[in-house]
């Protein structure tokens, strides 16, 4: 229940992107702050997620500084707890009533998105989704934009490229809530559509820490490839202790997953990790462009040590980025949240992910998807881009 203000930071003159914002003028202090609601799981999920969203906001003012179209820039947050819908969704209401922010930017699970959203759809005030992995969770709600992913356009291309070189029986274990259900979903179509044959499914308590039952089926069912989903504060370290104590991988079982369970967080935390394991993702700070580089340097410049960033780290960092170009946009005048939607739709800018883009129909993101490798890298494990599939969009979306 606070307000955060932070001090301001040059804007890199190396940044490479046109997208600085103009420099502090007398109407810069004659106006009121351009306030944002920043609504995130600071407790009841990760336990790294407040020291995350901080260095993610320091980033991002180190990058493109404190004030944008005129206006100083202030971040009321407040803490939804996790899953937690009705909290996530009192909040939001209290930052515009109470607060009178000028936009909503946040949260990190889908069910409490789902809720925001269908506040700001009421108040009719604009709503950047940081993170939800759920398809089609902007249909009715005009005022929403993501700029996360959802795991209808991560899925996909890793189960073609695991059906082309791993085999062709899989055998799938997800969470089972909307992302989760979403990915289990969809490795079976593509999986199937690639020839590969699906020989079992266990769908799995979305808070459930204990796998050995689930590994057990699947070391029983003998497929050749495993697929897993579990969110980033879903137990990723302790499944995959489970899965190497087990000797699944040494029997011949390809593990395979989308990239939360090697969150660059979760990943000092392994124990005995699997090198070489194949993962999708969005994100990797091993990333190779100049503008990731810079990211990552001012990341970790504000979050005082070397762990991170992550996806939610950089999805955070690129909605308050557009919240920049927005104010920038429309001179700091955000009063006619159609004017702002209409920015955003179809927004393009360069991420320290690639290149990313808002779909101008469906207010999605459109973005690179990686294939990674697990490898050890001067004593840290991390995630190596092979592969990009480019400027993905969701296949089931269209509206």
């Amino acid at each position: 229940m606070k307000t955060l203000r932070f001090v301001a930071f040059a804007v890199s003159a190396s940044l490479g992107v046109a997208l600085a914002p103009p420099p502090m003028s007398a109407q810069t202090s004659a106006q009121p702050p351009l306030k944002i609601g920043l609504i995130m799981s600071f407790t009841g999920g990760t336990t790294w997620a407040p020291k995350q969203s901080a260095a993610s906001v320091g980033a991002w003012l180190k990058l493109f500084g404190e004030s944008a179209g005129g206006r100083k820039l202030t971040v009321v947050i407040r803490d939804d707890t996790g899953i937690a819908p009705e909290v996530a969704r009192r909040q939001a209401q209290e930052l515009i009533v109470q607060e009178h922010v000028d936009i909503l930017v946040g949260t990190n699970l889908t069910p409490n998105a789902i809720a925001v959203a269908q506040v700001s759809t009421q108040a009719k005030k604009p709503f950047f989704i940081v993170n939800s992995a759920t398809s089609n969770v902007m249909k009715d709600q005009p005022y929403t934009a993501r700029f996360g992913f959802d795991t209808q356009t991560i899925v996909p291309p890793l189960a073609q490229y695991a059906a082309k070189t791993y085999g062709k029986t899989a055998y799938s274990i997800y969470q089972n809530y909307g992302p989760g259900i979403d990915a289990g979903k969809s490795f079976e179509k593509s999986w199937t559509e690639a020839g590969g044959t699906m020989i079992g499914s266990d769908p799995i308590p979305v808070n459930n820490k204990e796998f050995s039952a689930y590994i057990q089926r699947v070391r029983d069912a003998k497929p050749a490839v495993l697929f897993v989903f579990l969110n980033a504060s879903g137990g990723g370290a302790q499944l995959l202790k489970d899965i190497q104590q087990s000797g699944l991988i040494k029997s011949g079982i390809k593990v395979i997953a989308t990239g939360d369970i090697v969150d660059e967080y979760i990943n000092p935390t392994i124990v005995n990790p699997p090198i070489g394991l194949i993962t999708t993702f969005n994100y990797s700070r091993m990333h190779n462009s100049p503008f990731n580089r810079q990211f990552v340097a001012a990341y970790h410049a504000a979050q005082g040590d070397n762990d991170g960033p992550d996806f939610n780290a950089v999805q955070e960092f690129d909605a308050l980025h557009a919240v920049t170009i927005v104010a920038n946009a429309l001179h700091g005048d955000l009063s006619d949240p159609d004017k702002v939607m209409s920015v955003v739709r179809g927004m393009k800018f360069e991420s320290p992910r690639g290149p990313f883009m808002i779909d101008p129909s469906t207010r999605d993101s459109v973005q690179n998807v990686y294939l990674r490798r697990l490898e050890m890298v001067k004593g840290q494990l991390e995630n190596i881009e092979f592969e990009t599939v480019p400027m993905v969009k969701d296949p089931t979306e269209n509206y």
